[in-house]
């Protein structure tokens, strides 16, 4: 009884930093990056600077309100803007802010107060721009390479996709086949009637014989029944 009620203590929620504000910021994927490189634990990831201009009055515009900046640190790419633009944004349904440890045990680590937007700063909005167009070229190249190479490697599992034909039909498909030419490796009876694998291979059971040797071997042909109900019919 002691250890049930100290399993559902430890299954409580804490609440203790309810009320505390906190932001909620949404980021590039390049910001992400550049954060999950610094090798220095201890170093800060970035500056917010908050700009106020105290002579501007607060009904003059939208300008009045408090201007946030960010700063990156260790930013090494030339191309990665080091200076972002915050827009805020209070205008949100509330959102709270929850942790979990390995243990399981959950927090509330606050109450969203402000929600920010990240952009880069006008100044390196070129650079930027230039990132993107490389990171969508480099991407592209790549989706294109894998699909060159998806064509060139036969995928067994797509021969699920074939759709099975009637089969009476397919009987009378293999049988003309046959006629072609009295011999067919499994690989090209499949291509030929773009039917699945297993289908072709029963009908193949029934139909046919496989040449372990000779001068056909790995191919199939029709059974001598077959062979004779198909020469009787031909000349008549």
């Amino acid at each position: 009884m002691v250890m049930g009620e100290k399993s559902s203590h430890e299954n409580l929620l804490e609440t203790a930093k309810a009320d505390r504000a906190v932001w909620l910021m949404k980021f590039p994927p390049v910001v992400s990056r550049s954060w999950q490189s610094l090798t220095d634990s201890t170093r800060p990831l970035a500056k917010v600077v908050l700009s106020v201009d105290p002579l501007r009055s607060s009904d003059d515009d939208d300008n009045s309100s408090p201007q946030f900046t960010m700063e990156l640190n260790g930013n090494e790419s030339e191309n990665v803007p080091k200076r972002y633009s915050l827009d805020m944004s209070t205008d949100f349904i509330p959102i709270c802010v929850f942790s979990q440890t390995s243990q399981g045990k959950v927090s509330v680590e606050g109450k969203v107060l402000n929600k920010f937007d990240m952009k880069p700063h006008n100044k390196d909005i070129g650079n930027y721009g230039k990132l993107c167009r490389e990171r969508t070229t480099k991407y592209s190249t790549k989706a294109r390479q894998v699909q060159d190479k998806k064509k060139t490697v036969p995928v067994k599992g797509s021969e699920m996709k074939r759709t099975r034909r009637d089969r009476g039909e397919m009987e009378d498909i293999m049988f003309k086949l046959f006629e072609r030419q009295p011999n067919w490796t499994l690989r090209q009876l499949i291509q030929e009637t773009d039917q699945p694998e297993q289908f072709v291979k029963d009908l193949l059971k029934e139909l046919c014989v496989y040449n372990n040797k000779g001068t056909n071997q790995g191919s199939y042909e029709l059974k001598p029944e077959y062979k004779r109900s198909g020469e009787e019919a031909g000349p008549g």
